[in-house]
This record gives C-alpha cells, structure tokens and sequence, in this order.
C-alpha cells in the first residue's frame, strides 16, 4: 500500500515536472518559393501598369493578412491599364506569418521578374 502511495506521488511529481518545463514552441515560416511567374514585357517606371501593379501588391500585402479567410482578389481602380491579383495564406497561420509570406512573395516576384514599380 506504502509503495502505490509513493508512486502515486512520483507520478504526480514528474508530470508537474514535465507540464512545468513545457512552453510555447516558436518557429519562422517557411518562405521558400515554389514557382514565380512572369510576364515577359518589360514594364518602366511611369508606365500607368507599374502604377497598377504597386497598387494591387500594395493591397494585397496589407488588406489581405486582415481577412479571416485569407484569400483575396483585387484589381487596380486604374482604367487605363488594369492589374489583377490574388493572395491566399493557410488558415493556420497567423496572421503575421501571412505578412511574412506575402513579403517574401513580393520578394520573389521583383528578384526573377523585370517590372518593378516604384513602390
């Protein structure tokens, strides 16, 4: 009876134990690129489509981590030269590891294609 008691209590001591050296694991996403896809003009820096493209990058970098869904679409207000873009995260991420994400996309983007607008 004297031995269940006192292993009873080294039971209960070790899982205190272990619950108390427990903590919150932290990691960095992962922000390696699968694929990257260009459109093969080239685009200057005035040109009403970079304007259009800081646009929607811009919106989407921002707007689009504060969604709850973590997908959206967006098209420039700019009539004369439209861009469309769409950004998606996991939904089990966190919302400034979807900023990550989109940063690194954005990253991507500009370091293999050649329009880059003044943003």
């Amino acid at each position: 009876m004297a031995f269940l008691l006192k292993m009873k209590v080294l039971v209960t001591a070790l899982l205190i134990g272990f619950l108390g050296l427990s903590g919150t694991v932290q990691c960095n996403p992962n922000t390696n690129r699968s694929n990257v896809l260009c459109n093969s003009r080239v685009f200057s820096d005035g040109n009403p489509f970079t304007t259009s493209l800081a646009y929607v990058l811009s919106e989407l970098e921002t707007v689009m981590p504060t969604r709850q869904v973590y997908d959206y679409y967006n098209i420039s207000p700019y009539p004369n030269a439209f861009a469309y873009g769409h950004a998606a995260c996991n939904t089990s991420l966190t919302s400034p590891d979807c900023s990550t994400c989109l940063g690194a996309a954005k990253t991507a983007l500009f370091g293999t294609c050649l329009c880059q607008p003044d943003i």
